[in-house]
């Protein structure tokens, strides 16, 4: 393998540009878009997630000697086309809706502008970023909104692969979780980073109390003690015992958990540890920490759920040519008619209207509109604009990439929030919540 990620794609993009490198058609301005016919089954809103990194992938996108020689030697393009793609370089324009967004079936989500040639290549480097990371952020809001202002951690790098468990991490703390167990989405991306003691280390010990007294002494009495290895009851009293009634936080990662949490918050106000917390784990999803919302939780922690999407585990977004320029230079809207698989042809904007309330109540998609802007904003305060420019002439917004991009769009998510209908955060099947329509 190599340090280059320009082979992380379909042979398709490689052909195709073959194809019309030899035909002439390589060099046809073109406008390409990201978008979802439809949510989820059960979803009302998707969350955008993996725009930042999606541009610093998109400015790193290149292809190195090692696998331009595996291409040759596999015989995937012509040698002509092999030099082209050795100069490669994407120089042209994206527009889309800021990281941390709410989407709906039809927003234009990510907008390139380039010849067909620079921007077909992009297409599996666009909807492997944006599916996976906008499902987890989607699930993660979820989440977020039934946890009623409590505290959530992203702990589900080892129920995915190493690279997608960084992007889970990035992608969750948007949607507003809080922390992340995972080291690398810490180092790359700012995100706080949580942990202390699995199972494992209370069973290396002879006992309960010296795994206890252990972590006490390594991390003090503010630490997060796990009580449910061998006797959750026994392992509470044992906790406070050793660490005292500063005791900052006991976990519990089993049983039936309003039961056993009501159990351990009677428990530990008896033994005087009044302000220690109970953090649960075991499995949680959107519907049980809904089913929590009564019970004397302080904080979850959600692994398995967040990072496969809660169901999710792709946001079904698609790429497609939806306009070229012609022999005369004149755009062309082009779409696919395909049964069920329709698209809508030509440059598009789009606004979300908003009522007296600051409420979300329509997604106005303008067809024919350059992505810089309609004069229609400025003159109705209650439409906010939704569409940025991302990257100009190849060269990324830096406000949007980085860890500063990453809090950025953490707060532009929160702040979106305020703007959704109440049906936006039920968790049953139902329409979205803010309709889409084209002018």
């Amino acid at each position: 393998m190599t340090g280059s990620a320009a082979l992380f794609t379909d042979r398709y993009e490689l052909t195709m540009v073959d194809a019309a490198l030899l035909d002439g058609t390589a060099h046809r301005e073109s406008l390409f878009e990201a978008f979802a016919r439809r949510l989820p089954d059960g979803r009302r809103y998707g969350v955008v997630a993996g725009t930042g990194r999606l541009l610093e992938l998109i400015g790193r996108f290149r292809f190195e000697d090692a696998d331009l020689e595996w291409l040759r030697t596999n015989e995937v393009v012509r040698p002509a086309t092999l030099d082209w793609l050795a100069d490669y370089r994407f120089r042209g324009d994206v527009w889309g809706y800021r990281e941390g967004e709410a989407y709906f079936p039809g927003s234009p989500l990510l907008t390139i502008q380039a010849s067909f040639a620079e921007a077909v290549m992009l297409e599996t480097l666009v909807l492997s970023t944006l599916n996976f990371d906008s499902s987890v952020a989607s699930a993660a809001a979820r989440m977020v909104s039934v946890a009623l202002g409590r505290p959530l951690a992203e702990m589900g790098s080892r129920r995915t692969n190493e690279r997608s468990a960084v992007a889970a991490a990035r992608a969750a703390y948007i949607a507003g979780f809080d922390a992340t167990s995972n080291l690398e989405a810490g180092r790359a991306w700012g995100i706080p980073t949580m942990g202390t003691a699995a199972h494992a280390f209370t069973l290396l010990h002879d006992s309960e109390e010296e795994a206890f007294r252990a972590q006490v002494e390594a991390f003090g009495p503010k630490t997060t003690l796990l009580v449910d290895t061998y006797d959750i009851e026994r392992g509470v009293e044992t906790a406070v015992r050793v660490a005292g009634t500063e005791l900052g936080a006991v976990r519990i990662d089993s049983g039936d958990l309003p039961t056993v949490v009501a159990a351990v918050r009677d428990q530990l106000d008896r033994l005087g540890a009044v302000g220690t917390k109970i953090t649960v784990t075991s499995d949680l999803d959107e519907f049980t920490i809904a089913a929590l919302s009564g019970a004397p939780v302080d904080s979850y922690g959600v692994g398995t759920s967040v990072v496969t999407g809660s169901g999710a585990p792709a946001a079904g977004m698609v790429f497609k040519l939806v306009a070229r320029r012609d022999d005369e230079g004149e755009w062309v809207p082009v779409a696919k008619a395909s049964t069920s698989k329709a698209s809508v042809g030509g440059r598009k904007n789009a606004a979300r209207r908003l009522d007296s309330t600051h409420t979300a109540r329509e997604e106005i998609v303008y067809l024919g509109d350059g992505p810089d802007g309609d004069d229609e904003f400025a003159a109705d305060d209650r439409l906010r604009p939704l569409m940025v420019q991302l990257m100009r002439d190849g060269e990324a917004d830096a406000s949007y990439t980085g860890p500063a991009g990453t809090r950025a769009a953490r707060e532009h998510r929160a702040s979106v929030m305020q703007e959704l209908p109440i049906e936006a955060f039920r968790l049953g099947r139902g329409e979205p919540a803010v309709p889409t329509t084209y002018r």
